[in-house]
């Protein structure tokens, strides 16, 4: 192809789509990137402030005010990258930020020293001081070098994609289980890269430093930055005595569900799917509903009935997200064990959005991770309402068996109940017995944990057929008489 059809994207001179396919066309596989191609700074239409050195640790709040973002294109097609960059301003708006310019720059990987070169690190410097942004939000993980690098050459404070989602869940963590969870993986994603916040952070202390002890108080000392490791050290083993207590208590309640035998579901996706919306819907939950990314941090178990009349939990769980953190997977593991303990997944994928393949390919990576990859699992298509027919059809026919609904209209909302019934666990045993009068909590049991197909109330008893669970027809063995079992 020649070098003529390539094509630079500027915010104010934006190409037309014929352009974006020819780009789309050429993926690092297909051979070398063209020189001007591999050169490009190409800004995303649609993507739309003092300069302060701050280098102290303990000051590097996130100030997420006026951003500009950029990301590194190594695979895929214009628009996946386009999509990529898209989501990162939905959670940079969701920190609280408004979104100047947004960025690409086409490699065949990241530059190791500043993320996207030396030469496209000058020119997002002068792209940041005419925008007038006071921070660089880069799509994806930076090491401490890159960060500071680039953070050297931009003059203003530089982020990266985890950081950035590691302030969002600390704005939204409500319960001290998920705020402890938090801060464990701020520290986690910051012990390694105190290095890089900042020079001063290596002084020794002595001198006037250690309480004006003068000539003879000077020693080698503790360098400021092996005193904050140290801090952080000792505040994470705090952190994670206190999770592993509260972890507990979310043990205790699982195995008494378990010892009921009563099912377990749970539901997981990508961030802003609709679960908390469709949790509602199937319960009657009343849990908070924002459309916005990481609402609901804390997981929230209700019972439900199946039309049978078969009781099972419900959990609404934290959504996840590309490249999710691996710092919060590790910090939120008691959290997601709700999903690891689950009988079934509900797998709740966003209709409207533009890639959803990409969303249920995220989450299942995720649920891989907590060993949650084995259990049933009912891809739940929402937001029919939104989606566009022709990519909802397509992904209908990718996903067989898949269940379409509305949690906002309540549409296909009967047909999931009747999957969810089809799939969960069986009731192990049929009974037909002749329970007393005096053992009337037998068939109050049967009503709450099992299927109560009929009552019949003779004058010795009353006889019970149903279907119950195994510690239900053992204490049914114990105390009544069979009448007729079918096992």
């Amino acid at each position: 192809m020649p070098n003529d059809s390539r094509t630079r994207f500027t915010r104010d001179s934006a190409r037309e789509w014929d352009d974006l396919e020819l780009i789309s066309q050429i993926t690092p596989e297909a051979g070398e990137l063209d020189l001007e191609d591999r050169q490009a700074l190409r800004r995303v239409a649609g993507l739309s402030t003092e300069l302060e050195d701050i280098t102290e640790v303990e000051y590097r709040r996130l100030r997420l005010e006026r951003v500009v973002l950029v990301g590194v294109w190594t695979q895929g097609t214009a628009a996946d990258a386009d999509n990529s960059l898209m989501e990162l301003k939905l959670l940079a708006e969701t920190a609280g930020s408004e979104v100047l310019e947004g960025l690409i720059q086409r490699r065949q990987k990241p530059d190791p020293a500043t993320y996207i070169g030396s030469g496209k690190a000058v020119e997002l410097r002068d792209v940041v001081a005419a925008s007038g942004a006071d921070t660089v939000i880069c799509d994806g993980e930076l090491t401490p070098g890159q960060l500071r690098q680039l953070e050297e050459v931009v003059k203003v404070k530089v982020i990266d994609r985890t950081a950035l989602i590691l302030d969002i869940f600390a704005q939204h963590a409500k319960s001290r289980e998920g705020k402890a969870q938090v801060e464990l993986a701020q520290l986690e994603y910051l012990m390694p890269r105190l290095r890089g916040w900042g020079g001063n952070l290596s002084r020794q202390v002595g001198g006037r430093a250690a309480g004006g002890v003068g000539i003879g108080g000077r020693g080698p000392g503790e360098t400021k930055i092996e005193l904050d490791r140290r801090r952080i050290r000792t505040r994470m083993g705090k952190l994670r005595r206190q999770i592993g207590e509260m972890s507990t208590a979310r043990e205790t309640m699982r195995t008494r569900r378990r010892e009921r035998e009563v099912p377990a579901v749970a539901i997981a996706g990508y961030t802003n799917a609709g679960k908390s919306s469709l949790l509602n819907r199937l319960t009657g939950a009343g849990v908070l509903v924002e459309d916005a990314l990481f609402a609901t941090l804390d997981p929230t178990v209700r019972r439900s009935r199946t039309a049978d009349g078969r009781l099972f939990t419900i959990a609404d769980t934290v959504g996840f997200v590309r490249h999710l953190p691996h710092q919060l997977i590790e910090a939120f593991r008691s959290t997601l064990e709700e999903v690891a303990d689950a009988d079934l997944i509900l797998h709740v994928v966003d209709g409207s959005h533009p890639d959803p393949e990409s969303q249920l390919a995220a989450v299942r990576e995720v649920l891989s991770d907590v060993d949650a990859g084995g259990i049933p699992e009912i891809v739940v298509i929402n937001k029919v309402d939104a989606a566009d027919p022709v990519a909802l059809a397509a992904l209908i026919a990718k996903e067989r068996g898949a269940v379409v609904v509305s949690a906002r209209t309540g549409a296909g909302i009967d047909e999931l109940m009747a999957v969810i019934e089809r799939e969960l666990p069986r009731l192990d045993h049929e009974v037909r017995m002749l329970v007393p009068y005096n053992r009337g909590d037998l068939i109050s049991r049967a009503h709450t944990e099992g299927e109560v197909l009929s009552v019949e109330h003779t004058g010795d008893g009353s006889i019970l057929h149903a279907r119950v669970l195994p510690s239900l027809f053992v204490e049914l063995e114990r105390h009544a008489k069979p009448v007729e079992i079918v096992s």
